[in-house]
């Protein structure tokens, strides 16, 4: 049999194992935003049910072969067939020691710590939260260690999976760097900063034009309308099966509008990453490879280096009066851009402004590698997440709910955290390059937002599944990651906004 041959019998399995992970999907999907909540329990033993298939078609005799071969020898394969052997060959390395029975424990124990997490949430008490928390940290930790490689530490282990090639001095450095200049610049704000206005911000706006608004926004955006689904849940996210079915959710509140306007816009990143990939991608199986942080880089840089830009305050504050009507009637366009991008100490990571978000993810990183190395145990984690949110942000938590419980991420894996973070790094990096090709915020004030969408796609997307982060960072730049471009940025714009000296 040749590799061509080989390869076209193992992408007959992977036709299979796509049926079965684009069922759990949306299985995942219905659970987070219409599932009752007496069905979750149902719908997450469906997930690992499901997810048994798919352990037992990717640990076949046939399948490790295939795998094995291929990685051995790939002649007359295409690049990207070549790239997509690549990734199996890591995933079977990571998962061959592990048990059919290991498998469907751990999906099972993480689709019930979402229900304790909901539930321990909305009641405030960590309590309900708290053991499945250890279930699934134990789970992770015992994968871990079944592996044949072996990792300085198991946290070590949760970056590589997350950002290939990554590790803990590399994201110490980066944290250590974004903390050593955004603490001063916020302490600075908070003791020279002038007042900005804000009695706008909390304002009642119906659940109903806050909805056709966030459409109008993710239109503007550059997304079809045609392979995209709008919908509410308790933590907003996104989701694709293929680029022709698109997912995107969101949570309003009533008296949190602009709140709706940023979340929609992120999530409407992660909809352009999904709907833009190369075409050949996606029968090769060798879509949504890209990093965490490649994603977060797009959702991130559409939420705030062009949201909360004041050339697209300027497009959008017109649309925004007349849908809102009496609601900014009295609040004029510098007011508006003022408005959204007040940085102050606060307790909600996805609340938070776009200066001191940093500061929420250097917070949970911190935790997330104690409690997986086990340097903590997770009766410490609130207390822990208390001091440091004094420490770093100078504010009191009041509650679980408005502290560790906040997150749905510590239900599933780890190592998510840090890329929202690097995210934001990569964002401006990219934004300087951008700019050398033509005048990004000119477009973005002219409501022309295709161009920025066009030249993602040309330059960021159509890598970002074949590429480690730092090779991808380095042919979109010309560098790697630079987080001074992130530093100065942040700098720029604040001391301007705030008028500091």
């Amino acid at each position: 049999m040749t590799d061509k041959q080989k390869y076209a019998k193992l992408k007959k399995i992977l036709d299979d194992v796509s049926v079965y992970g684009r069922s759990i999907g949306k299985l995942y999907f219905d659970q987070s935003c219409c599932a009752p909540t007496d069905g979750l329990e149902q719908a997450g033993e469906d997930i690992a049910i499901l997810g048994k298939q798919i352990f037992k078609l990717t640990h076949s005799k046939t399948y490790i072969q295939l795998v094995k071969e291929l990685h051995e020898s790939n002649e007359g394969l295409t690049d990207i067939q070549k790239k997509l052997i690549e990734h199996l060959y890591d995933d079977y390395s990571k998962t061959k020691n592990l048990s059919a029975k290991f498998a469907f424990e751990k999906d099972c124990a993480s689709a019930k710590a979402y229900g304790d997490w909901l539930a321990a949430k909305k009641g405030n008490d960590y309590s309900l939260f708290k053991d499945t928390l250890a279930t699934v940290i134990d789970f992770t930790r015992k994968s871990i260690e079944l592996r044949d490689e072996k990792y300085p530490t198991l946290y070590t282990a949760c970056i590589d999976d997350t950002e290939k090639g990554g590790s803990e001095p590399q994201l110490d450095a980066f944290f250590d760097s974004l903390k050593a200049r955004i603490v001063p610049l916020m302490k600075k704000i908070v003791a020279e900063g002038k007042p900005i206005r804000e009695d706008f911000l909390s304002r009642k706006c119906p659940i109903p034009v806050q909805e056709s608004f966030s459409r109008y926004l993710l239109n503007v955006e550059g997304l079809r309308e045609s392979a995209l689904v709008l919908m509410t849940t308790e933590h907003p996210f996104t989701t694709n099966f293929g680029r022709q079915d698109v997912r995107v959710t969101t949570h309003y509140y009533e008296d949190m509008f602009l709140s709706n306007i940023f979340s929609t816009l992120h999530e409407g990143g992660h909809a352009l990453f999904m709907q833009n990939e190369p075409d050949e991608f996606y029968p090769e199986h060798v879509d949504n490879h890209m990093s965490n942080a490649m994603h977060e880089t797009i959702s991130r840089f559409y939420e705030n280096v062009i949201g909360r830009s004041e050339a697209f305050i300027r497009f959008v504050y017109p649309k925004l009066v007349e849908v809102a009507g009496d609601i900014l009637s009295d609040v004029s366009e510098r007011e508006l851009y003022e408005g959204v991008n007040i940085a102050r100490p606060s307790l909600i990571r996805t609340e938070a402004d776009e200066l001191t978000y940093c500061l929420h993810i250097a917070i949970r990183y911190e935790l997330e590698k104690a409690f997986i190395n086990g340097d903590i145990t997770v009766d410490e984690i609130p207390a822990l997440w208390n001091a440091k949110y004094k420490e770093y942000l100078g504010v009191d938590v009041p509650s679980d709910t408005e502290g560790c419980l906040q997150d749905v991420h510590w239900t599933m894996d780890f190592g998510y955290f840090p890329s929202y973070a690097l995210g934001n790094a990569y964002g401006v990096q990219i934004l300087r390059t951008m700019e050398k090709d033509f005048d990004v915020f000119a477009a973005v004030e002219k409501g022309e937002l295709n161009k920025v969408r066009d030249w993602l796609k040309e330059r960021v997307f159509s890598i970002a599944s074949v590429s480690t982060p730092d090779e991808w960072i380095r042919a979109i730049t010309g560098e790697g990651l630079n987080v001074k471009y992130y530093l100065d940025y942040l700098e720029e714009k604040y001391t301007k906004l705030y008028e500091l000296k």
